[in-house]
Protein backbone atom coordinates (compact mmCIF):
# COMPACT_ATOMS: atom_id res chain seq x y z
CA UNK A 1 0.00 0.00 0.00
CA UNK A 2 1.30 3.42 -0.96
CA UNK A 3 1.33 6.29 1.51
CA UNK A 4 1.56 10.05 1.33
CA UNK A 5 5.11 9.89 -0.02
CA UNK A 6 4.07 8.13 -3.24
CA UNK A 7 4.05 11.27 -5.36
CA UNK A 8 7.52 12.32 -4.25
CA UNK A 9 8.96 9.43 -6.25
CA UNK A 10 7.47 10.65 -9.52
CA UNK A 11 10.13 11.76 -11.96
CA UNK A 12 12.77 11.80 -9.27
CA UNK A 13 16.22 12.35 -10.74
CA UNK A 14 19.36 11.16 -8.99
CA UNK A 15 22.67 12.47 -10.27
CA UNK A 16 26.13 13.46 -9.15
CA UNK A 17 26.25 11.60 -5.86
CA UNK A 18 24.03 8.87 -4.48
CA UNK A 19 23.99 6.88 -1.24
CA UNK A 20 22.95 3.22 -1.36
CA UNK A 21 22.52 1.45 1.97
CA UNK A 22 22.26 -2.31 2.39
CA UNK A 23 20.74 -3.32 5.69
CA UNK A 24 19.78 -6.48 7.52
CA UNK A 25 20.68 -8.86 10.29
CA UNK A 26 24.04 -10.61 10.59
CA UNK A 27 23.87 -13.79 8.53
CA UNK A 28 21.51 -12.38 5.88
CA UNK A 29 24.20 -11.90 3.25
CA UNK A 30 24.88 -8.15 3.52
CA UNK A 31 28.62 -8.67 3.08
CA UNK A 32 28.06 -10.87 0.01
CA UNK A 33 25.85 -8.25 -1.63
CA UNK A 34 28.36 -5.50 -0.79
CA UNK A 35 31.31 -7.43 -2.22
CA UNK A 36 29.46 -8.09 -5.47
CA UNK A 37 28.10 -4.59 -5.82
CA UNK A 38 31.30 -2.63 -5.20
CA UNK A 39 33.29 -4.87 -7.54
CA UNK A 40 30.79 -4.47 -10.36
CA UNK A 41 30.38 -0.72 -9.81
CA UNK A 42 34.13 -0.28 -10.04
CA UNK A 43 34.20 -2.35 -13.23
CA UNK A 44 31.45 -0.08 -14.56
CA UNK A 45 33.72 2.94 -14.01
CA UNK A 46 32.09 4.44 -10.92
CA UNK A 47 34.05 6.05 -8.10
CA UNK A 48 32.86 4.58 -4.83
CA UNK A 49 33.28 4.79 -1.08
CA UNK A 50 31.80 2.15 1.21
CA UNK A 51 31.58 2.12 4.98
CA UNK A 52 29.84 -0.23 7.37
CA UNK A 53 28.47 -0.50 10.85
CA UNK A 54 27.65 -3.77 12.54
CA UNK A 55 26.69 -5.17 15.90
CA UNK A 56 28.83 -7.49 17.99
CA UNK A 57 26.91 -10.69 17.39
CA UNK A 58 27.29 -13.60 15.03
CA UNK A 59 23.66 -13.60 13.92
CA UNK A 60 20.85 -11.12 14.35
CA UNK A 61 21.11 -7.47 15.25
CA UNK A 62 20.93 -4.80 12.59
CA UNK A 63 23.91 -4.16 10.33
CA UNK A 64 24.28 -1.82 7.40
CA UNK A 65 26.70 -0.89 4.66
CA UNK A 66 26.66 2.43 2.84
CA UNK A 67 27.95 2.58 -0.72
CA UNK A 68 28.44 6.07 -2.10
CA UNK A 69 28.80 6.62 -5.82
CA UNK A 70 30.11 10.01 -6.83
CA UNK A 71 31.27 12.07 -9.78
CA UNK A 72 34.30 13.10 -7.77
CA UNK A 73 35.98 11.03 -5.11
CA UNK A 74 33.59 10.25 -2.25
CA UNK A 75 35.74 9.72 0.84
CA UNK A 76 33.33 9.91 3.76
CA UNK A 77 30.09 8.72 5.30
CA UNK A 78 26.86 10.62 4.63
CA UNK A 79 23.73 10.52 6.78
CA UNK A 80 21.33 10.65 3.85
CA UNK A 81 20.02 7.48 2.23
CA UNK A 82 18.85 7.60 -1.40
CA UNK A 83 18.28 3.87 -1.89
CA UNK A 84 17.77 1.42 0.96
CA UNK A 85 17.84 -2.32 0.35
CA UNK A 86 16.18 -3.59 3.53
CA UNK A 87 16.30 -7.30 4.25
CA UNK A 88 14.21 -7.16 7.42
CA UNK A 89 11.93 -4.94 9.48
CA UNK A 90 14.56 -4.16 12.12
CA UNK A 91 16.86 -2.33 9.72
CA UNK A 92 14.09 0.14 8.79
CA UNK A 93 13.62 0.94 12.47
CA UNK A 94 17.38 1.07 13.06
CA UNK A 95 17.94 3.54 10.21
CA UNK A 96 14.76 5.57 10.76
CA UNK A 97 16.65 8.83 11.39
CA UNK A 98 18.43 8.50 8.04
CA UNK A 99 15.34 7.68 5.96
CA UNK A 100 13.90 10.78 4.32
CA UNK A 101 10.83 11.39 2.22
CA UNK A 102 12.82 10.83 -0.96
CA UNK A 103 14.44 7.58 0.19
CA UNK A 104 13.53 4.68 -2.05
CA UNK A 105 13.14 1.50 0.00
CA UNK A 106 13.36 -1.93 -1.56
CA UNK A 107 12.56 -5.13 0.29
CA UNK A 108 10.11 -7.95 0.76
CA UNK A 109 6.95 -6.43 2.14
CA UNK A 110 6.16 -9.64 3.97
CA UNK A 111 9.44 -9.47 5.92
CA UNK A 112 9.40 -5.74 6.56
CA UNK A 113 5.75 -5.65 7.58
CA UNK A 114 5.44 -1.85 7.54
CA UNK A 115 2.34 -0.22 6.09
CA UNK A 116 3.19 3.31 7.18
CA UNK A 117 6.04 3.77 4.71
CA UNK A 118 6.35 3.13 1.01
CA UNK A 119 8.30 -0.07 0.39
CA UNK A 120 8.83 -1.38 -3.11
CA UNK A 121 8.05 -5.06 -2.79
CA UNK A 122 10.89 -7.12 -4.31
CA UNK A 123 10.21 -10.87 -4.06
CA UNK A 124 13.81 -12.05 -3.55
CA UNK A 125 12.70 -15.27 -1.84
CA UNK A 126 10.24 -16.26 -4.56
CA UNK A 127 12.59 -15.41 -7.41
CA UNK A 128 15.50 -17.34 -5.87
CA UNK A 129 13.18 -20.31 -5.21
CA UNK A 130 12.35 -20.34 -8.91
CA UNK A 131 16.06 -20.86 -9.53
CA UNK A 132 16.15 -23.72 -7.06
CA UNK A 133 18.15 -22.25 -4.17
CA UNK A 134 17.71 -19.28 -1.77
CA UNK A 135 21.44 -18.43 -2.10
CA UNK A 136 20.67 -16.78 -5.44
CA UNK A 137 18.79 -14.04 -3.59
CA UNK A 138 22.06 -12.10 -3.16
CA UNK A 139 22.74 -12.09 -6.90
CA UNK A 140 19.15 -11.04 -7.61
CA UNK A 141 19.46 -8.19 -5.09
CA UNK A 142 22.67 -6.92 -6.69
CA UNK A 143 21.07 -7.17 -10.10
CA UNK A 144 18.05 -5.16 -8.92
CA UNK A 145 20.25 -2.33 -7.65
CA UNK A 146 22.32 -2.31 -10.86
CA UNK A 147 19.16 -2.33 -12.93
CA UNK A 148 17.83 0.72 -11.10
CA UNK A 149 21.12 2.48 -11.74
CA UNK A 150 20.88 1.73 -15.45
CA UNK A 151 24.10 -0.31 -15.42
CA UNK A 152 25.24 -2.46 -18.32
CA UNK A 153 24.91 -6.25 -18.05
CA UNK A 154 28.43 -7.01 -19.26
CA UNK A 155 30.51 -6.15 -16.16
CA UNK A 156 28.13 -7.98 -13.81
CA UNK A 157 28.08 -11.10 -15.98
CA UNK A 158 31.87 -11.01 -16.29
CA UNK A 159 32.20 -10.77 -12.51
CA UNK A 160 29.88 -13.74 -11.96
CA UNK A 161 31.69 -15.93 -14.49
CA UNK A 162 35.03 -15.18 -12.85
CA UNK A 163 33.81 -15.40 -9.26
CA UNK A 164 31.89 -18.66 -9.58
CA UNK A 165 34.04 -20.41 -12.21
CA UNK A 166 35.56 -22.83 -9.69
CA UNK A 167 32.07 -23.99 -8.65
CA UNK A 168 31.21 -25.27 -12.10
CA UNK A 169 29.17 -24.28 -15.14
CA UNK A 170 25.78 -24.97 -13.54
CA UNK A 171 26.40 -22.53 -10.69
CA UNK A 172 27.65 -19.90 -13.15
CA UNK A 173 24.59 -20.36 -15.34
CA UNK A 174 22.17 -20.09 -12.41
CA UNK A 175 23.86 -16.92 -11.18
CA UNK A 176 23.66 -15.41 -14.66
CA UNK A 177 19.94 -16.19 -14.68
CA UNK A 178 19.60 -14.60 -11.24
CA UNK A 179 21.48 -11.52 -12.45
CA UNK A 180 19.17 -11.17 -15.45
CA UNK A 181 16.08 -11.50 -13.26
CA UNK A 182 17.41 -8.88 -10.86
CA UNK A 183 18.46 -6.36 -13.50
CA UNK A 184 15.17 -6.67 -15.38
CA UNK A 185 13.34 -6.16 -12.10
CA UNK A 186 15.47 -3.11 -11.24
CA UNK A 187 14.80 -1.47 -14.59
CA UNK A 188 11.08 -2.18 -14.19
CA UNK A 189 11.09 -0.63 -10.71
CA UNK A 190 12.79 2.53 -11.98
CA UNK A 191 10.19 2.86 -14.76
CA UNK A 192 7.17 2.17 -12.58
CA UNK A 193 8.32 4.39 -9.73
CA UNK A 194 9.27 7.19 -12.07
CA UNK A 195 12.91 7.82 -11.22
CA UNK A 196 16.10 8.01 -13.19
CA UNK A 197 19.73 7.68 -12.17
CA UNK A 198 22.41 9.41 -14.22
CA UNK A 199 25.92 9.06 -12.92
CA UNK A 200 29.05 10.07 -14.77
CA UNK A 201 31.50 7.25 -15.36
CA UNK A 202 35.28 7.47 -15.49
CA UNK A 203 36.99 4.70 -17.43
CA UNK A 204 40.23 5.24 -15.50
CA UNK A 205 38.50 3.87 -12.38
CA UNK A 206 38.47 0.40 -13.96
CA UNK A 207 42.26 0.20 -13.59
CA UNK A 208 42.34 1.50 -10.03
CA UNK A 209 42.66 -0.52 -6.86
CA UNK A 210 39.73 -1.24 -4.56
CA UNK A 211 41.19 -0.98 -1.06
CA UNK A 212 39.97 -1.02 2.50
CA UNK A 213 42.06 0.20 5.41
CA UNK A 214 43.15 -3.29 6.43
CA UNK A 215 44.48 -4.06 2.97
CA UNK A 216 46.19 -0.68 2.61
CA UNK A 217 48.01 -1.11 5.94
CA UNK A 218 48.94 -4.69 5.08
CA UNK A 219 50.32 -3.68 1.69
CA UNK A 220 52.27 -0.89 3.36
CA UNK A 221 53.80 -3.38 5.79
CA UNK A 222 54.86 -5.64 2.91
CA UNK A 223 56.30 -2.65 1.06
CA UNK A 224 58.28 -1.82 4.20
CA UNK A 225 59.86 -5.28 4.24
CA UNK A 226 57.77 -6.71 7.07
CA UNK A 227 58.62 -10.40 7.40
CA UNK A 228 57.15 -11.26 10.81
CA UNK A 229 53.78 -10.54 12.40
CA UNK A 230 52.57 -11.67 15.80
CA UNK A 231 49.12 -11.01 17.11
CA UNK A 232 46.33 -12.18 19.33
CA UNK A 233 43.14 -11.51 17.35
CA UNK A 234 41.01 -8.60 18.53
CA UNK A 235 38.48 -6.63 16.53
CA UNK A 236 38.96 -4.37 14.63
CA UNK A 237 42.72 -4.94 14.45
CA UNK A 238 42.43 -8.53 13.23
CA UNK A 239 41.95 -7.57 9.57
CA UNK A 240 45.61 -6.63 9.10
CA UNK A 241 46.67 -9.98 10.59
CA UNK A 242 44.24 -11.81 8.31
CA UNK A 243 45.49 -10.01 5.21
CA UNK A 244 49.16 -10.70 5.95
CA UNK A 245 48.41 -14.31 6.85
CA UNK A 246 46.93 -14.71 3.37
CA UNK A 247 50.10 -13.29 1.82
CA UNK A 248 52.60 -15.04 4.09
CA UNK A 249 53.76 -17.73 1.69
CA UNK A 250 53.97 -15.39 -1.29
CA UNK A 251 56.00 -12.71 0.49
CA UNK A 252 57.93 -14.77 3.03
CA UNK A 253 56.18 -13.44 6.11
CA UNK A 254 56.23 -15.55 9.27
CA UNK A 255 52.79 -15.47 10.92
CA UNK A 256 52.40 -16.22 14.62
CA UNK A 257 49.02 -16.11 16.32
CA UNK A 258 50.29 -15.78 19.85
CA UNK A 259 48.66 -17.18 22.98
CA UNK A 260 48.08 -13.66 24.29
CA UNK A 261 48.99 -10.03 23.68
CA UNK A 262 51.95 -10.05 26.07
CA UNK A 263 53.53 -12.86 24.10
CA UNK A 264 52.73 -11.13 20.81
CA UNK A 265 54.69 -7.95 21.50
CA UNK A 266 57.61 -9.77 23.09
CA UNK A 267 57.83 -12.08 20.06
CA UNK A 268 57.98 -9.05 17.79
CA UNK A 269 60.70 -7.41 19.89
CA UNK A 270 62.67 -10.65 19.79
CA UNK A 271 62.24 -10.82 16.02
CA UNK A 272 63.60 -7.28 15.62
CA UNK A 273 66.54 -8.17 17.87
CA UNK A 274 67.31 -11.10 15.55
CA UNK A 275 67.20 -8.88 12.46
CA UNK A 276 63.62 -9.23 11.26
CA UNK A 277 61.16 -6.42 10.54
CA UNK A 278 58.21 -7.26 12.77
CA UNK A 279 54.67 -5.97 13.22
CA UNK A 280 52.15 -6.40 16.02
CA UNK A 281 48.48 -5.70 15.38
CA UNK A 282 45.86 -5.32 18.10
CA UNK A 283 43.14 -3.07 19.51
CA UNK A 284 42.96 -0.91 22.62
CA UNK A 285 42.15 -3.66 25.12
CA UNK A 286 44.88 -5.87 23.73
CA UNK A 287 47.41 -3.07 23.62
CA UNK A 288 46.78 -2.36 27.31
CA UNK A 289 48.35 -5.75 28.01
CA UNK A 290 51.39 -4.88 25.90
CA UNK A 291 52.52 -1.87 27.90
CA UNK A 292 55.33 -3.68 29.70
CA UNK A 293 56.64 -4.82 26.31
CA UNK A 294 56.54 -1.23 25.09
CA UNK A 295 58.79 -0.24 28.01
CA UNK A 296 61.10 -3.13 27.17
CA UNK A 297 61.43 -1.81 23.63
CA UNK A 298 62.21 1.64 25.02
CA UNK A 299 64.89 0.39 27.42
CA UNK A 300 66.70 -2.04 25.15
CA UNK A 301 66.30 0.32 22.16
CA UNK A 302 65.00 -2.45 19.97
CA UNK A 303 62.44 -1.31 17.37
CA UNK A 304 58.87 -2.51 17.28
CA UNK A 305 55.88 -1.43 15.16
CA UNK A 306 52.41 -1.79 16.67
CA UNK A 307 49.15 -1.24 14.82
CA UNK A 308 46.22 -0.30 17.08
CA UNK A 309 42.72 -0.56 15.62
CA UNK A 310 40.73 1.79 17.86
CA UNK A 311 37.23 1.08 19.15
CA UNK A 312 35.15 2.61 21.96
CA UNK A 313 36.05 1.70 25.52
CA UNK A 314 36.63 1.50 28.37
CA UNK A 315 36.87 -2.25 28.78
CA UNK A 316 34.90 -4.03 26.05
CA UNK A 317 32.91 -0.86 25.33
CA UNK A 318 31.36 -1.03 21.87
CA UNK A 319 33.60 -3.70 20.33
CA UNK A 320 32.47 -3.27 16.73
CA UNK A 321 32.10 0.52 16.61
CA UNK A 322 34.58 3.31 15.99
CA UNK A 323 36.39 5.93 18.08
CA UNK A 324 39.68 7.84 18.38
CA UNK A 325 40.15 7.52 22.12
CA UNK A 326 43.42 5.56 22.28
CA UNK A 327 45.78 8.40 21.43
CA UNK A 328 46.67 8.98 25.07
CA UNK A 329 47.06 5.24 25.56
CA UNK A 330 49.68 5.07 22.81
CA UNK A 331 51.28 8.34 23.92
CA UNK A 332 51.78 7.36 27.55
CA UNK A 333 51.94 3.55 27.38
CA UNK A 334 54.73 2.02 29.39
CA UNK A 335 56.50 2.96 32.59
CA UNK A 336 59.43 5.31 32.61
CA UNK A 337 60.43 7.87 30.00
CA UNK A 338 61.47 7.06 26.45
CA UNK A 339 60.75 8.45 22.98
CA UNK A 340 58.23 7.05 20.52
CA UNK A 341 56.36 8.00 17.36
CA UNK A 342 52.66 7.77 16.50
CA UNK A 343 51.13 7.80 13.00
CA UNK A 344 47.42 8.16 12.26
CA UNK A 345 46.65 7.86 8.52
CA UNK A 346 43.34 9.10 7.14
CA UNK A 347 43.08 7.57 3.66
CA UNK A 348 44.08 4.25 2.06
CA UNK A 349 47.09 5.85 0.41
CA UNK A 350 48.11 7.48 3.69
CA UNK A 351 47.75 4.08 5.39
CA UNK A 352 50.03 2.54 2.79
CA UNK A 353 52.65 5.25 3.29
CA UNK A 354 52.28 5.49 7.08
CA UNK A 355 53.10 1.84 7.57
CA UNK A 356 56.27 2.26 5.52
CA UNK A 357 57.19 5.37 7.48
CA UNK A 358 56.51 3.57 10.75
CA UNK A 359 58.97 0.80 9.90
CA UNK A 360 61.60 3.28 8.73
CA UNK A 361 61.20 5.38 11.89
CA UNK A 362 61.36 2.36 14.20
CA UNK A 363 64.44 0.97 12.44
CA UNK A 364 66.31 4.26 12.13
CA UNK A 365 65.70 5.58 15.65
CA UNK A 366 65.33 2.28 17.53
CA UNK A 367 62.05 3.20 19.21
CA UNK A 368 58.53 1.78 19.47
CA UNK A 369 56.27 3.19 16.77
CA UNK A 370 52.47 3.05 16.74
CA UNK A 371 50.05 3.25 13.84
CA UNK A 372 46.56 4.29 14.94
CA UNK A 373 43.53 3.49 12.83
CA UNK A 374 39.92 2.78 13.81
CA UNK A 375 37.00 0.55 12.86
CA UNK A 376 35.63 3.11 10.41
CA UNK A 377 38.86 3.53 8.45
CA UNK A 378 39.78 -0.17 8.57
CA UNK A 379 36.47 -1.33 7.11
CA UNK A 380 35.96 1.59 4.70
CA UNK A 381 36.49 0.71 1.04
CA UNK A 382 37.34 3.04 -1.83
CA UNK A 383 38.88 3.21 -5.28
CA UNK A 384 42.51 4.37 -5.27
CA UNK A 385 44.69 5.19 -8.30
CA UNK A 386 47.74 2.93 -8.32
CA UNK A 387 50.14 5.82 -8.81
CA UNK A 388 49.22 7.21 -5.37
CA UNK A 389 50.76 4.20 -3.65
CA UNK A 390 54.36 5.30 -3.66
CA UNK A 391 57.00 2.78 -2.68
CA UNK A 392 59.36 4.40 -0.22
CA UNK A 393 63.00 3.23 0.03
CA UNK A 394 63.60 0.40 2.49
CA UNK A 395 66.80 1.16 4.39
CA UNK A 396 68.49 -1.40 6.59
CA UNK A 397 69.97 0.47 9.53
CA UNK A 398 71.73 -2.58 11.00
CA UNK A 399 75.54 -2.38 11.15
CA UNK A 400 78.08 -5.16 10.87
CA UNK A 401 79.68 -5.47 14.29
CA UNK A 402 83.36 -5.64 15.13
CA UNK A 403 85.11 -7.15 18.15
CA UNK A 404 85.00 -3.78 19.91
CA UNK A 405 81.27 -3.32 19.31
CA UNK A 406 79.27 -1.58 22.05
CA UNK A 407 75.51 -1.91 21.61
CA UNK A 408 74.67 1.23 23.60
CA UNK A 409 77.53 3.51 22.64
CA UNK A 410 76.81 7.08 23.71
CA UNK A 411 76.37 9.25 20.62
CA UNK A 412 75.65 12.91 20.05
CA UNK A 413 72.19 12.30 18.54
CA UNK A 414 71.32 9.45 20.91
CA UNK A 415 71.20 6.74 18.23
CA UNK A 416 73.67 3.93 18.92
CA UNK A 417 74.82 1.60 16.11
CA UNK A 418 72.44 -1.38 16.10
CA UNK A 419 73.88 -4.79 15.39
CA UNK A 420 72.17 -8.18 15.31
CA UNK A 421 73.53 -11.53 16.46
CA UNK A 422 75.56 -13.31 13.83
CA UNK A 423 76.21 -10.30 11.61
CA UNK A 424 79.82 -9.45 12.39
CA UNK A 425 82.25 -10.48 15.09
CA UNK A 426 80.78 -8.41 17.91
CA UNK A 427 78.67 -9.49 20.86
CA UNK A 428 75.20 -7.90 20.70
CA UNK A 429 74.32 -7.61 24.36
CA UNK A 430 70.91 -6.57 25.63
CA UNK A 431 69.41 -6.08 29.07
CA UNK A 432 66.15 -4.67 30.42
CA UNK A 433 67.93 -3.36 33.53
CA UNK A 434 69.80 -0.11 33.25
CA UNK A 435 73.08 -0.90 31.53
CA UNK A 436 76.35 0.59 30.33
CA UNK A 437 77.51 0.95 26.72
CA UNK A 438 78.40 -2.77 26.54
CA UNK A 439 74.93 -3.80 27.87
CA UNK A 440 76.25 -4.79 31.30
CA UNK A 441 73.89 -4.19 34.23
CA UNK A 442 74.78 -1.16 36.28
CA UNK A 443 73.51 0.85 39.22
CA UNK A 444 75.98 3.67 38.67
CA UNK A 445 74.16 6.99 38.96
CA UNK A 446 76.40 8.67 36.37
CA UNK A 447 75.93 5.86 33.85
CA UNK A 448 72.19 5.92 34.47
CA UNK A 449 72.05 9.62 33.69
CA UNK A 450 74.21 9.24 30.58
CA UNK A 451 72.11 6.35 29.22
CA UNK A 452 68.80 8.01 30.02
CA UNK A 453 69.78 11.28 28.41
CA UNK A 454 71.14 9.40 25.39
CA UNK A 455 67.77 7.70 24.81
CA UNK A 456 65.81 10.93 25.29
CA UNK A 457 68.00 12.83 22.79
CA UNK A 458 66.39 10.81 20.03
CA UNK A 459 63.19 12.78 20.56
CA UNK A 460 64.75 15.86 18.96
CA UNK A 461 65.54 13.83 15.84
CA UNK A 462 62.04 12.40 15.79
CA UNK A 463 60.56 15.91 15.94
CA UNK A 464 62.73 17.17 13.09
CA UNK A 465 61.71 14.23 10.91
CA UNK A 466 58.02 14.22 11.86
CA UNK A 467 55.52 14.57 9.03
CA UNK A 468 53.98 17.97 8.54
CA UNK A 469 50.17 18.13 8.43
CA UNK A 470 48.51 18.43 5.03
CA UNK A 471 46.50 21.52 4.16
CA UNK A 472 42.86 21.23 3.17
CA UNK A 473 41.76 24.32 1.22
CA UNK A 474 43.83 27.52 1.36
CA UNK A 475 45.29 27.87 4.83
CA UNK A 476 47.21 31.13 4.28
CA UNK A 477 44.19 33.46 4.07
CA UNK A 478 41.94 31.56 6.46
CA UNK A 479 40.93 32.94 9.85
CA UNK A 480 39.64 29.62 11.21
CA UNK A 481 41.70 26.45 10.96
CA UNK A 482 39.94 23.14 11.54
CA UNK A 483 42.48 20.59 12.72
CA UNK A 484 41.85 16.87 12.61
CA UNK A 485 43.70 13.58 12.47
CA UNK A 486 43.33 9.98 11.37
CA UNK A 487 40.12 8.87 9.70
CA UNK A 488 38.50 12.32 9.70
CA UNK A 489 40.53 13.44 6.69
CA UNK A 490 37.83 12.56 4.13
CA UNK A 491 34.87 14.07 5.95
CA UNK A 492 36.68 17.35 6.60
CA UNK A 493 37.84 17.57 2.99
CA UNK A 494 34.33 17.05 1.60
CA UNK A 495 32.75 19.41 4.10
CA UNK A 496 35.16 22.28 3.40
CA UNK A 497 34.72 21.80 -0.34
CA UNK A 498 30.96 22.10 0.15
CA UNK A 499 30.85 25.25 2.29
CA UNK A 500 33.40 27.06 0.08
CA UNK A 501 34.23 29.58 2.77
CA UNK A 502 37.71 31.08 2.21
CA UNK A 503 37.88 32.07 5.87
CA UNK A 504 37.78 28.40 6.95
CA UNK A 505 40.50 25.88 6.06
CA UNK A 506 41.77 22.61 7.46
CA UNK A 507 44.89 20.78 8.55
CA UNK A 508 45.09 17.00 8.71
CA UNK A 509 47.73 15.21 10.80
CA UNK A 510 48.82 11.79 9.58
CA UNK A 511 51.47 11.81 12.32
CA UNK A 512 50.26 12.98 15.71
CA UNK A 513 53.45 12.54 17.76
CA UNK A 514 55.98 13.97 17.99
CA UNK A 515 54.82 17.20 16.42
CA UNK A 516 57.17 18.93 14.03
CA UNK A 517 58.24 22.34 15.46
CA UNK A 518 57.22 24.00 12.18
CA UNK A 519 53.57 23.31 12.96
CA UNK A 520 53.47 26.16 15.48
CA UNK A 521 54.01 28.67 12.67
CA UNK A 522 51.24 27.08 10.62
CA UNK A 523 48.81 27.60 13.51
CA UNK A 524 49.90 31.13 14.40
CA UNK A 525 47.26 33.87 14.36
CA UNK A 526 44.46 31.43 13.57
CA UNK A 527 41.31 30.46 15.40
CA UNK A 528 41.99 26.78 16.08
CA UNK A 529 39.14 24.25 16.05
CA UNK A 530 39.99 20.58 16.65
CA UNK A 531 37.67 17.83 15.41
CA UNK A 532 38.09 14.28 16.73
CA UNK A 533 36.16 11.18 17.78
CA UNK A 534 36.58 11.19 21.56
CA UNK A 535 34.98 12.89 24.54
CA UNK A 536 37.93 14.77 26.01
CA UNK A 537 39.71 16.26 23.00
CA UNK A 538 42.91 14.24 23.33
CA UNK A 539 44.67 15.67 20.30
CA UNK A 540 43.55 19.19 21.22
CA UNK A 541 45.18 18.71 24.61
CA UNK A 542 48.35 17.44 22.96
CA UNK A 543 48.57 20.47 20.67
CA UNK A 544 48.14 22.84 23.60
CA UNK A 545 50.69 20.93 25.67
CA UNK A 546 53.35 20.60 22.97
CA UNK A 547 53.00 23.91 21.15
CA UNK A 548 51.66 26.25 23.81
CA UNK A 549 48.73 27.30 21.64
CA UNK A 550 45.09 27.81 22.55
CA UNK A 551 42.39 25.64 21.00
CA UNK A 552 39.28 27.81 20.67
CA UNK A 553 36.74 25.09 20.08
CA UNK A 554 36.44 21.31 20.05
CA UNK A 555 34.12 19.36 17.76
CA UNK A 556 33.80 15.97 19.44
CA UNK A 557 31.84 12.80 18.75
CA UNK A 558 31.94 9.63 20.81
CA UNK A 559 28.74 7.64 20.19
CA UNK A 560 30.54 4.91 18.24
CA UNK A 561 29.74 6.31 14.80
CA UNK A 562 31.87 8.45 12.48
CA UNK A 563 31.20 12.07 11.62
CA UNK A 564 28.84 12.44 8.68
CA UNK A 565 29.44 15.03 5.99
CA UNK A 566 26.12 16.69 6.84
CA UNK A 567 26.87 17.24 10.52
CA UNK A 568 30.36 18.61 9.84
CA UNK A 569 28.95 21.01 7.24
CA UNK A 570 26.40 22.17 9.78
CA UNK A 571 29.06 22.80 12.42
CA UNK A 572 31.45 24.54 10.04
CA UNK A 573 28.72 26.71 8.55
CA UNK A 574 28.09 28.13 12.01
CA UNK A 575 31.58 29.68 12.13
CA UNK A 576 31.72 33.41 11.63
Amino acid sequence: MRNQYQNTFSMKHFSGDISIVLGGAAGQGIQTVEAMLVSVLKAEGYRIFASKEYMSRIRGGSNSTEIRIGRREPRAYVHRIDFLLALDKAVVEHLASRIGKHTIILGEQEKIGRQDIHVIDVPFTRLSAELGNPVFASTIAVGAVLGMLGAERGPFEEYLRSHFARKGDEVVTKNLEAAAKGMDLGKHIAFMEGFEVTLKKDESVCGELLLDGNTALGLGALAAGCNFISSYPMSPGTGVLTFLAGKGREFGVVIDQAEDEIAAINMAIGAWYAGARALVTTSGGGFALMCEGVSLSGMIETPVVVHIGQRPGPATGLPTRTEQADLNLALYAGHGEFPRAIFAPGTPEQSFHAMQQAFETADRFQVPVFVLSDQYSLDALSTVPRERLELLPVTNHVVETGTDYRRYAVTEDGVSPRGVPGYGAGLVGVDSDEHDEAAHITESASVRVAMHEKRLRKLDLLKENALLPESIEAVKGAKTLVVTWGSNRGVLEESLAHIKDPSVAGLHFAQVYPINPQVKKMLARKRIVVMENNATGQFAQLLEQELGIEVSERILKYDGSPFSVEEVIQKLSAFE
